[in-house]
Order: structure tokens, then sequence, then C-alpha cells
């Protein structure tokens, strides 16, 4: 009897090495930048061909405010540049755009063109694409925590009964249901760590890591990881009876 693939419904990427692309050649990291949102495009295409539900992005977090500023400017401008050049073939393909992240703390022309794009797509029923912008998930799980506190601050919630999935709905990914959880996370760059993502929903993810930056990260690298990753033995603290 074959074995039964994994379903890979929520796949979340660190798309990781802009900058350093840039410098191998020889270029400035706005260039690195650039290129790395135009692969946001080519990556969203090829994972709704893949027929996957949800597409994470990690495109800013609350701890990159610490970059200078004119890098910090330009990212801040990247959402209304890509949003302007790419929203006809999301509409084209019915892609549905969610935004996560503390957005009341973006610059208005970014804080607009996010809520513009959400607002525009919220119809599509295809792939959503959402993107982690200035977001941290210590933050988030803290900002989950404050709202349960104020639950029970006003009698409507007993300590008692707090479970793992009420928790799962305070945070930044309860609206996406049964699949909050990423099946399967992807590192570009070829560092190995997650850095502030989705540090409750990743407790049972698989994990992938590429050694290409960003920008060179292919459709054709996005199919071999996820064939890779259908062909895993998914456990979840469980004992496998063919391990025995």
């Amino acid at each position: 009897m074959s074995k039964k693939k994994n379903e890979l419904n929520h796949l979340a990427i660190i798309m990781d090495g802009n900058g350093r692309w840039a410098k191998k050649k020889h270029k400035p990291r706005f260039v690195g930048h650039r290129e790395g949102m135009d692969n946001v495009e080519r990556i969203t295409l090829a994972a709704n061909k893949l027929g996957i539900k949800v597409l994470t992005l990690y495109a800013f977090s609350t701890e990159n405010w610490a970059r200078p500023k004119e890098e910090v400017a330009y990212l801040m401008n990247l959402p209304v540049r890509f949003f302007d050049k790419f929203m006809p073939t999301l509409m084209k393909n019915n892609v549905k755009v969610n935004i996560m992240g503390y957005l009341d703390e973006l610059p208005k022309k970014t804080y607009d063109v996010v809520q513009r794009a959400m607002a525009e797509t919220a119809n599509n029923t295809g792939i959503i694409l959402n993107f982690a912008f200035n977001y941290g998930a210590r933050k988030e799980i803290t900002s989950a925590m404050k709202e349960l506190g104020k639950l029970i601050e006003s009698g409507d919630l007993n300590s008692s009964e707090i479970t793992e999935s009420m928790i799962s709905e305070h945070l930044m990914t309860g609206d996406f249901g049964e699949y909050q959880d990423p099946d399967l996370l992807i590192r570009t760059s070829g560092e190995q760590r997650i850095s502030n993502f989705l540090l409750w929903q990743l407790a049972y993810s698989e994990l992938a890591f590429s050694d290409k930056n960003w920008p060179d990260f292919t459709a054709s690298d996005l199919k071999e990881f996820v064939e890779e990753f259908q062909n895993r033995n998914r456990r979840f603290g469980k004992v496998d009876e063919s391990d025995s």
C-alpha cells in the first residue's frame, strides 16, 4: 500500500537574503528588495497552481525598524509599488490579500495601500496571500494575552476556561480557521532560525531551508520543497507504527 502524501494547505516563507543577493552583484540593497518584491508575484502564482490555500510571507518584522532610515523608507514604499504593479495579476488569478501585523504603526501611505489591497480582493476565493508586515510573534502573543486578560477582567472569561484553541483564535492567523498553522516553513538564504516568526503556530510545522537568496528562489525550487514535504513522516508527537 502506497503511503498517503501530506497535504500542504498553509505554506509560510521567511524571504531572506535580498540584501546579500544585491551585495553579491555589487548593487545597492534596495535593488535586492525590489527583485525580492518581483519574486513574490512569481512564487504566489506558483503556490496557487500547487493548490496551496494560504501563503504567509514574512515581509517586515517589528525589529526591522532598527535598520538604516533610508532602507526602512524604501521597505515602507514596497507595498505601494507591489500593489500598483501586480494588483491586476492578483485579481486575474483570484488571489485574496491579507496583511497581518501592527498596521496602525505604518506610515499613512503604506497603511492606506494595504487596506485598499485587502478591500479590493476581499471577495476573491483563491489562495490567500498573507503578508506579515510590521509583525513580531512575541508581540502577537503578548497582544493575545492582553485580549484574554481583558475578558477575565470584565468577567466574561474565567482563567480556567482558556484553551489552546482559544489562544490560537486570538492570534493574527485566527481567521484562517483550519489553516491557522503552517504545514511547512521555508527559509531562504541558508540561515536556519525562526526570527520571531509565528512562534505559536509553528509548533508542529515542518521546516526546510534553501541556500538560495530570496530573489533567486524559483517556482521549480518551490515545487521540489513541496514534493519533499509531501513525503515526510509527520508524527505530531505520536509513535509511527512503521518505525517499530
